[in-house]
């Protein structure tokens, strides 16, 4: 018998390197796709090649028990088996119910409304990479047993180790098991896992039913993307590969007793009761569709097909596998002929030769209306099959008019099989709750160290983890975007910037001259704040990032003067979108609205102050949650926006010096359609590549040091606080105005005051000009340097109620040096 891998291995050099099961497990097709030339595909699990469903769902079920013997009966029953969409999701399933005792999820491409997402990862190989975890008990993930992690293959791990971090700093345990049909790592991949293990501190097992690699031999994936296109040319896009059979019937519809409450599949979570539910049930479903299947056969008199014909194919769609592979299962204990596949969303070159797994291909519009909108959808060695009958099972949510559409997947399928037959299952609808209730369903906080580099007791940050997600983009391609209204500036992140030796010298030297300067502001907002609220404990909320070291060192004084241990979160604001809502529903739900404060690092113009204002605003009359007060405690209010600060002088803060290597290795926060869903905390990456730099926490311990000499200080700077009158005059934002119009910009979002703000538009936009204070020097050496770095010039000028003040660019255009957006010549 041919290996269905030969085709591609004679065309491209491709090996399987392993034991003698692998060629039985595994042939080789060619990919549609930019990142990855080759696919594995399997004989046992369902997918793209028709197999016994007995054959499927046996090796979920040898693999659960093999776990159930690592783990033992005791950690069994703690555990939670998580498979991947969409091609593990019946695998997946099958290994929980061969461990017999944890409930099961399986990630998910299909946003569901009012299901909050209790994590996501990105699959950074596939062509649809962005997996939602949406189970309906926001339990189920959080609890201490070992998290079985289900996929067909184990390549690289990428995808498991960020379905790892991601779900680990949420919810931290100490064991995980990794399950694959096949472990096919390379020999530069094997130690990833047990230093990745030793990273978080957890134990991390693999199972697997064979094990091997694959040569790649060099530019396999140009000569695979050439061959690919050099295929199409000569023989067209391929199609399904056979004639119709006999004319086009209308498919017969058969109604299913489906057993109320029993969810389709593990989308939103699936326990041991739901498991036996279904047992009992299945029976009497197979039984159900034997009678359709001979009902038809009868009323069609349809020939078998040439040759004894295969029986029936029990076709499931795309997530939607464990159904009808039980199904099928079902059918197959009845006596039936049965194999089992299912549609699927990955493009695959078919190719008619024995030598290759993808024989034929069916091509259909998607039916399901998708989040990621229309596209083509796929089912494999499905024409040409030699089948009697095809039944497809879908969800309801599936039974479109696309699906019965002349160019849908019905149609397709009755042009090339004699019968179809048409099951639809119910698809699940969680219970879902409304808001403020809706908090309950949303995840803890993560914290370090497996989000940033501070120690977890020092803030949690209401932010959901995208370190896998692509974000950056080059500082002037984002410059245009914001600028021509394309994109907003939350939607991506700068590239970060990595200092010089020179300017690294700099921070530090500004740290050390300003160290005390800052903890004696650190104290002074500090005690005023717990001077102002006598008797009650405050909840730090820090606007992350900026107001985020703020945070912990307003922690650190209050727990070093006075024994206080106050919570500390960082919660994002977005300008123009507001705060995250549904961070101050978790900080509603976990604590007095009324002893929240708002901290931030410093003020420019007050722009993040009105703005928590509106947002406060709106948000109490939309929730019907009063109580939080919109009032931001800085460390530096030069602006004259806020009651409560250290000092209103604008001075180096050094923590503004620096991005993430100086906020706990966090990036600025990202608001996206696409990542963030109505019940998402917003986003932000942690850097964890750039350990090597980071002074966090050298930055914290510098300051706290100095606490104990600026105490008689702080004393005085607050006893004339609390007596003065603190109203803000908002004389910052007059003077933007005005310069705003002076040098022709006409948009106060393009002036940034201050010594932070300046240092943010040198390190993150594309600056126009600084406009420097005379005689401020001590404070602005980086901002100089900076400056020289970018070729940005520096106009000295007086009366500037800040020390400096970066114009970003007005009409940024490649070349341009005028605010007109055109080049000046000079005379």
């Amino acid at each position: 018998m041919v290996w269905t891998g030969t085709w591609v291995a004679e065309r491209l050099g491709v090996e399987l390197i392993g034991g003698e099961e692998l060629p039985a497990l595994l042939g080789l097709a060619l990919r549609r796709n930019p990142k990855r030339a080759h696919l594995l595909v399997s004989s046992v699990l369902g997918k793209h090649v028709p197999q016994r469903p007995s054959v499927v769902y046996g090796s979920g079920l040898g693999l659960g028990v093999r776990v159930r013997e690592l783990l033992g009966d005791e950690e069994a029953a703690r555990s939670v088996v998580l498979g991947y969409a969409e091609t593990a999701t019946a695998l997946g399933h099958a290994v929980a119910d061969g461990l017999g005792l944890a409930p099961y999820l399986h990630s998910t491409r299909r946003p569901v409304a009012g299901v909050a997402r209790a994590g996501g990862f990105e699959e950074s190989h596939s062509h649809a990479t962005s997996h939602l975890l949406l189970p309906e008990d926001p339990k189920l993930l959080a609890g201490g047993g070992p998290l079985v992690l289900v996929d067909d293959e184990f390549s690289t791990g990428n995808t498991v180790l960020n379905t790892i971090r991601d779900l680990h700093a949420r919810y931290p345990r100490e064991r995980y098991v990794v399950v694959a049909l096949v472990d096919m790592r390379s020999t530069a991949d094997l130690g990833r896992l047990d230093a990745f293990a030793e990273e978080i501190g957890a134990r991390v097992d693999l199972l697997s039913a064979a094990a091997g690699t694959v040569h790649l031999p060099e530019g396999v994936l140009e000569k695979g993307q050439e061959l690919v296109a050099e295929h199409e040319k000569a023989y067209g896009a391929p199609g399904a590969g056979q004639a119709p059979v006999g004319g086009v019937r209308e498919p017969v519809r058969v109604t299913l007793d489906w057993p109320e409450g029993l969810p389709d599949g593990g989308r939103h979570g699936f326990t041991p009761e739901h498991r036996e539910l279904l047992e009992t049930a299945l029976p009497e479903l197979a039984a159900g569709l034997g009678r359709a299947l001979e009902t038809d056969r009868e009323a069609s008199a349809a020939p078998r097909t040439p040759g004894g014909g295969r029986g029936v194919l029990v076709l499931g769609f795309e997530e939607l596998m464990y159904a009808p592979l039980r199904l099928a299962t079902a059918l197959e204990e009845t006596g039936h002929d049965v194999h089992y596949s299912t549609t699927t969303r990955s493009p695959v070159l078919a190719v008619d030769d024995p030598g290759y797994a993808i024989r034929t291909r069916l091509v259909f519009p998607a039916h399901d209306a998708p989040a990621d909108g229309p596209g083509e959808r796929y089912a494999y060695n499905v024409a040409g099959g030699g089948f009697d009958a095809v039944v497809l099972v879908v969800d309801s949510a599936a039974d479109t008019p696309e699906l019965h559409a002349p160019d849908g997947l019905l149609a397709q399928l009755a042009a090339h099989v004699p019968r179809v037959v048409l099951a639809v299952v119910p698809s699940y609808t969680p219970t879902v709750s409304e808001a403020p209730e809706r908090s309950s369903m949303l995840p803890e906080p993560l914290r370090g160290p497996a989000f940033s580099s501070y120690a977890p007791e020092e803030v949690g940050w209401l932010l959901q983890d995208l370190s896998g997600v692509e974000l950056e983009a080059p500082t002037e391609e984002r410059e245009e975007a914001i600028q021509s209204g394309g994109a907003h500036y939350a939607e991506s992140l700068p590239v970060e910037y990595q200092p010089s030796a020179r300017y690294q010298d700099l921070f530090h030297s500004a740290l050390e001259g300003s160290a005390a300067r800052i903890a004696r502001a650190v104290g002074t907002v500090t005690e005023t704040v717990l001077a102002e609220r006598p008797g009650r404990s405050p909840v730090l909320v820090s606007l992350a990032r900026a107001g985020t070291p703020v945070g912990v060192l307003m922690r650190r004084w209050a727990k070093a003067r006075h024994g206080l241990d106050l919570p500390h979160y960082a919660v994002s604001i977005v300008r123009g979108r507001g705060i995250d809502a549904n961070a101050l529903r978790w900080l509603a739900a976990h604590h007095d609205p009324a002893d929240v404060v708002f901290v931030d690092g410093w003020t420019g113009k007050g722009a993040i102050t009105r703005e928590l204002a509106e947002a406060v605003k709106e948000f109490e009359a939309a929730e019907g949650i009063a109580g939080f007060d919109p009032e931001i405690a800085v460390l530096a209010d030069p602006g004259s926006c806020v009651r409560t600060y250290g000092t209103r002088e604008d001075f180096l803060i050094p923590s503004a010096c620096l991005n993430s290597t100086v906020s706990g290795l966090i990036s600025r926060t990202v608001l996206r359609s696409d990542l963030v869903g109505p019940n998402d905390f917003h986003g932000a990456k942690f850097y964890r590549e750039l350990a090597g730099s980071d002074v966090s926490v050298a930055f914290l311990d510098a300051v706290a040091a100095r606490f104990d000499e600026v105490t008689e200080g702080v004393d005085l700077d607050v006893k004339e606080l609390l007596a003065a009158d603190r109203t803000p005059t908002w004389e910052g934002w007059a003077a933007v105005e005005r310069i705003s119009e002076e040098y022709g910009i006409h948009d106060v979002n393009l002036v940034k005051p201050g010594v932070g703000e300046t240092t943010r538009v040198l390190l993150r936009r594309v600056p126009w000009k600084i406009l420097a204070k005379r005689g401020a020097d001590a404070d602005l050496a980086h901002v100089r340097l900076l400056a020289e770095q970018r070729g940005v010039p520096v106009e000295e000028v007086d009366e500037l109620p800040y020390s400096c003040v970066g114009l970003i660019h007005p009409q940024y255009t490649r070349g341009a040096t005028g605010a007109d957006g055109k080049a000046v010549v000079s005379q």
